[in-house]
């Protein structure tokens, strides 16, 4: 077996379930050349990407048997192949291979991540964002996140910093259920207010109170610029803002941004604006995050 590397120790463990269970087999290396070389693994768990096995070649091959080989190649006891993310919700689409159970917890910088798979999603791209998170902010800061989900950025900002009080905003149920439970796991939960529904309503109540806000939404959070506006303190704060932008021109991005803020509220000025890159996004576009000073006009 190949141990060195994980997709040829994968890649032999399928070649020889094709050779014990199909003697005829042609076109072998065609079926092996698409094995997927990367997938997520954590706890027990394997996470396959969206496109792993889905081609018409694998229909006759696809079975509970070769997924529990697939376990074995991988080294885990349950299998999951993820999928879109779907609505307005943002709501998973992960469909679980092997195993009964989608409860995971996932372990990062110190942090866990409770949730159903298939309920809630979790970008593992955002872990350098979720850790910046977690350094920025300064002591006794009031902080709201307008599209928490089950605690991206909450939970580095309430175990890595001093703030003084995270409110979060979600209105996926599935999303509430697990950062209610990750608060407590991470032992947080008595600087944390949820504020259950649309943000657009239940932000009310937070009013000029902020010191940051949160606006971490793809493709876009225009939707909820003037909530942001109207949460941050009177002297201003600080947007961290999620958005694409094509790969050669973020100041496209950061230019409509400013045009847009600017004339929600004729009281706060954009005095800088710091752009941090995510990752790819898709073809020619990048997921930034815009760090947007804002001041007393």
């Amino acid at each position: 077996m190949s141990a060195s590397k994980p997709h040829l120790r994968l890649r032999d463990f399928v070649n020889s379930y094709l050779i014990l269970n199909h003697t005829n087999l042609k076109n072998i290396e065609l079926l092996l050349d698409d094995i997927p070389k990367r997938w997520e693994k954590f706890a027990d768990i394997a996470l396959l990407p969206n496109s792993a096995f889905r081609k018409t070649h694998w229909e006759k091959f696809i079975c509970n048997e070769f997924w529990l080989q697939i376990c074995d190649g991988l080294e885990v006891k349950r299998l999951a192949r993820l999928g879109e993310i779907v609505g307005e919700k943002r709501e998973s689409t992960v469909e679980i291979l092997v195993g009964n159970d989608d409860w995971v917890i996932r372990k990062e910088s110190g942090i866990k991540y409770g949730y159903h798979l298939t309920q809630c999603m979790f970008s593992s791209g955002n872990v350098n964002e979720r850790r910046r998170m977690g350094e920025i902010v300064s002591k006794d800061e009031i902080i709201v996140d307008l599209f928490c989900g089950i605690g991206y950025y909450t939970l580095p900002i309430l175990v890595k910093s001093q703030a003084k009080h995270v409110y979060s905003c979600e209105w996926n149920a599935n999303a509430i259920n697990a950062l209610r439970y990750n608060l407590k796991n991470n032992k947080v939960d008595h600087r944390c207010t949820i504020y259950e529904g649309d943000n657009r309503i239940t932000s009310d109540g937070l009013v000029n109170i902020a010191d940051r806000v949160l606006l971490g939404l793809l493709p876009t959070a225009e939707k909820s610029y003037d909530i942001a506006l109207n949460c941050l303190k009177k002297s201003g704060g600080i947007l961290h803002l999620h958005g694409l932008a094509p790969s050669d021109n973020y100041q496209k991005l950061v230019t409509e941004t400013i045009y847009v803020l600017e004339n929600i509220d004729s009281r706060y000025k954009v005095t800088n604006v710091d752009i941090n890159k995510i990752k790819s996004y898709a073809p020619h576009w990048d997921h930034l995050v815009l760090d947007i000073k804002i001041n007393e006009a």
